[in-house]
């Protein structure tokens, strides 16, 4: 892609200053940023500055000269502007698509260089131990139905397209648009789930016209220009699906390549108008209002299904004729659209490629319909009181006032509030309610599952029956309530599409892949910046765009293109092995840090997740990596002094009781002295892991706090974590533990003294806990419940028990969610709640991977 540039007309200049039409990259770097944060008057201002009268001006003198040098870099795909209306439908504003050619949009995409290495061209089957696995697109069903049609040695490249009805322009005097944004299923998911890595593109911005028409016609018109839009945009891309065409890869080879809708990602309103079916039907089974609880999966509602609807409909009425033709077409549950932009697109049909989204689908049903439940059956203060004194962590939300208070809440939010509610509600509702709730989290946490199996699957199926099972608790609690006081029915549409996920993961893979998080992402990294900088005037407004859409673009192509043609790197970006540890998706650093490490920090998007397996402290099966600070935050303690700060009278044994047992196993004798060595401190430290799901992907790392008593927390900042310690028997188990103390024995300066390999990493006090009842004790929570260890000393006095391990034996961070029963204790806070309860529950639900792991290793 880069290369076209060579072709451009002034590239002959570019040979002798790579960054012309600028005299240099100061230069380039200077201009480039005035467009992109200054408006017009502001650029003048800057350009009129008397600082030039003493220092070098740059080349360009003038705003339009400097805007005229930036329209005059080549753009691929050039945004046009184009008059839509319907013949005797007036408007109060002139209906203008600003819009671009997909299918240019989608060559540009393809043969980006940047994605090289992230790339899939063929179908394949997944094949872990005797399972299949289902990723990303290329993994599933759909891929190879699809390649099934096509001729010998043909490549698909799958269309996924995204929308959010989120205006975008509401300062214009009036003028409203929405964003269409545009990728392909070729790029790897992880890629694509990210906004700012660019695998994503704008290729129109829809008009929302107001028609001079009562309002009962308004929304089938606006909804039939909608699909009227869509057609001109996507008509080369139904082309290239039909017949294929050829285009470039990033690797400059040809392939015949053919364009199928597979996804279209969207929030349920949007689906049903794609689909063209009424608000009481499923966009795409054949489920209508009075089916939506019934938990059973309905026949698909096939494109083909609804197109002979349509046709049967307007054999009889005149489509122009809205009041008939609406009537007709609510009678069969449809919208009233009647040449949806799908119709004539090879392959596409709305009840596959309108595909179960996770945020809206399960965040805002969660949000909408069994965060009320609970609310209602537990209320609303008792609820707010179970959040506000849970322990807080380090990374994760603490809901410092409740839930109830939060005034708005995003899918960030909704997903903090998933990780605690299900362990939190255990005592102040029926078990039968409980395990409804957790059914509907557990459904929400599988669906999110970055790689899926049968097993998999059938777990997602059974977690939404069990909610079937059990619903009829939400009901005897009452807190299923409408605007008419207690509902008894379950009519959700949300909760009906949750049917269709199983089969929608087998046909196109992983639902995370469609998530409207990155669409809702795009509204921000692709549109914040464009409409502040418009005069703001309609009169010509959509122009305005059109030149701002296409200088950000070619602002874009050719920053990368400057970069590498300066320095003299190739512009194909090389295939390179696959890496055993992945620390980075950003695929422009990944390709930049290759070729140019030193211009690492000119590229924009997510940095690598800071991997300490290079330089960290790992467990014996490297498994883990640990890290703490090269400088400690207490740096020479006496044993008396972290028995009186930590509050530790028994570290003095513990410590010798560890030290003996390790030279007893290991063989390595010591004539260091505990009693009077010295010991460096520290209050917290990192852990990190790989990833459950894919072992190559390096985990962002987590911090463990073991802070000592204070006036904020008067019995200490302790984080919890899971140990393999070794039991009476002399086996090595799992426990789960509080850290006290992090800290490691010093040896003077000029001492000969060598400490054993057991003292030469930091080790850890911690207080243990014992496991009292199994997941199948509490089928409602299905979750271990663990309450605090003690011993006896000589004089028959209880103490929390308590050892020293090394830092290595820990292999996860745990949270613990205290046994409220029906209410919270009193005088309890978060700084104090792990210290005042006895009893806890291991949650399962605190992160994806720790579900994922308590679900399958820890078993």
């Amino acid at each position: 892609m880069l290369d076209r540039l060579d072709g451009d007309q002034y590239a002959y200049r570019r040979k002798i200053s790579h960054y012309y039409p600028f005299h240099d990259e100061g230069e380039w770097e200077l201009g480039k940023f005035l467009v992109e944060n200054l408006t017009q008057t502001q650029i003048i201002k800057f350009l009129k500055l008397k600082w030039f009268n003493n220092h070098a001006r740059p080349s360009f003198t003038t705003k339009d000269q400097l805007l005229g040098w930036m329209d005059s870099l080549p753009c691929f795909t050039e945004w046009k502007v184009s008059k839509m209306e319907f013949s005797g439908y007036k408007t109060v504003h002139p209906i203008e698509l600003i819009w671009r050619d997909a299918l240019e949009v989608v060559k540009q995409l393809f043969s980006d260089p940047i994605f090289t290495n992230h790339m899939t061209y063929t179908p394949h089957v997944v094949n872990v131990g005797n399972q299949r696995e289902y990723g990303d697109y290329m993994s599933a069903d759909m891929a190879w139905r699809i390649q099934d049609h096509l001729p010998v040695g043909a490549t698909q490249v799958p269309i996924i397209l995204g929308s959010n009805k989120t205006h975008v322009t509401r300062i214009t005097g009036g003028l409203e648009m929405h964003p269409v944004f545009l990728t392909i299923g070729n790029i790897d998911s992880e890629v694509r789930s990210k906004a700012t890595l660019r695998a994503w593109r704008c290729i129109a911005y829809m008009p929302i016209a107001k028609f001079r028409m009562h309002s009962d016609y308004q929304s089938i018109l606006q909804a039939r220009l909608w699909h009227k839009c869509m057609d001109l945009v996507l008509a080369n891309l139904k082309t290239a699906a039909l017949d294929g065409c050829f285009m470039p890869d990033p690797s400059r080879y040809i392939r015949y390549v053919f364009t199928p809708l597979i996804t279209h990602v969207c929030d349920l309103p949007e689906a049903s108008m794609i689909a063209t079916v009424a608000k009481n039907a499923s966009p795409v089974t054949m489920a209508v209002q009075v089916d939506f609880g019934d938990g059973i999966l309905h026949p698909p509602r096939t494109g083909k299904h609804t197109l002979q609807q349509i046709a049967d409909i307007s054999r009889n009425v005149d489509p122009w004729d809205l009041d008939k033709f609406q009537k007709a077409a609510k009678v069969a549950n449809l919208s009233g659209v009647h040449m949806p932009f799908w119709r004539d697109w090879i392959y596409a049909c709305p009840s596959v490629f309108l595909a179960g989204e996770v945020l809206h689908t399960c965040f805002k049903f969660f949000a909408d319909h069994p965060l009320k439940w609970v609310k209602e059956a537990v209320g609303a203060h008792e609820l707010d009181n179970r959040f506000i004194v849970q322990h807080k962590r380090v990374g994760t939300r603490h809901f410092a006032k409740g839930i109830t208070q939060v005034k708005q809440m995003t899918g960030r939010e909704y997903r903090d509030i998933q990780r605690t509610i299900v362990a939190s509600i255990a005592g102040a509702t029926s078990p039968q309610f409980v395990r409804a709730i957790r059914a509907i989290v557990e459904f929400i946490y599988l669906a999110q599952n970055p790689v899926h199996s049968p097993e998999t699957l059938q777990s997602m199926e059974q977690a939404i029956s069990d909610f079937h099972s059990f619903k009829g608790a939400i009901i005897e609690a009452e807190a299923r309530k409408g605007k008419k006081g207690v509902k008894e029915d379950f009519f959700i549409p949300k909760l009906e599409l949750l049917q269709s996920f199983k089969g929608t993961v087998q046909r196109l893979g992983t639902l995370m892949q469609f998530s409207a998080d990155t669409t809702e992402r795009l509204l921000i990294t692709h549109c914040k910046d464009l409409f502040p900088w418009t005069a703001r005037q309609s009169k010509d407004f959509t122009e305005q765009c059109v030149w701002i859409l296409n200088r950000q673009e070619a602002m874009e192509i050719f920053d990368l293109y400057a970069l590498m043609t300066s320095r003299g790197a190739s512009l194909v970006n090389a295939m390179h092995a696959e890496e055993d540890e992945v620390e980075t998706t950003n695929p422009a650093l990944s390709w930049v840090s290759r070729v140019l490490p030193d211009e690492v920090k000119s590229v924009r998007g997510p940095r690598p997740v800071r991997n300490h397996f290079l330089k960290g402290i790992l467990s014996g099966d490297a498994q883990t990596a640990f890290q703490v600070n090269v400088t400690p935050d207490y740096r020479s303690l006496s044993p008396a002094e972290i028995s009186t700060k930590y509050a530790l009278p028994d570290f003095d044994r513990a410590l010798a009781d560890f030290i003996t047992r390790s030279s007893m196993s290991g063989g390595e004798n010591t004539r260091w002295d505990p009693k009077y060595g010295r010991y460096q401190a520290w209050n917290k430290f990192r852990l990190q892991l790989h990833s459950a799901f894919q072992q190559r992907v390096i985990m962002p790392s987590r911090v463990v706090q073991a802070y000592p008593p204070s006036d904020d927390y008067p019995l200490g900042n302790c984080d919890t974590v899971l140990v393999d310690a070794m039991a009476i028997d002399g086996q090595i188990t799992s426990r789960v533990a509080q850290v006290r103390l992090i800290f490691q024995p010093v040896v003077r300066r000029g001492s000969n003294l060598e400490l054993p390999s057991y003292l030469s990493d930091p080790l850890l006090y911690v207080q243990f806990f014992r496991f009292i009842s199994s997941p199948a004790d509490r089928p409602e929570l299905a979750m271990w419940t663990v309450e605090r260890a003690y011993t006896q000393d000589q004089n028959g006095n209880r103490h929390r028990e308590g050892a020293i391990v090394q830092v290595t034996d820990v292999t996860h961070a745990v949270e613990l969610i205290p046994v409220y029963g029906e209410t919270v204790a009193k005088d309890v806070s978060s700084a104090t709640s792990l210290e005042t309860y006895e009893r806890f529950f291991l949650n399962n639900f605190a992160d994806k991977e720790s579900y994922h792991t308590f679900s399958t290793e820890f078993v």
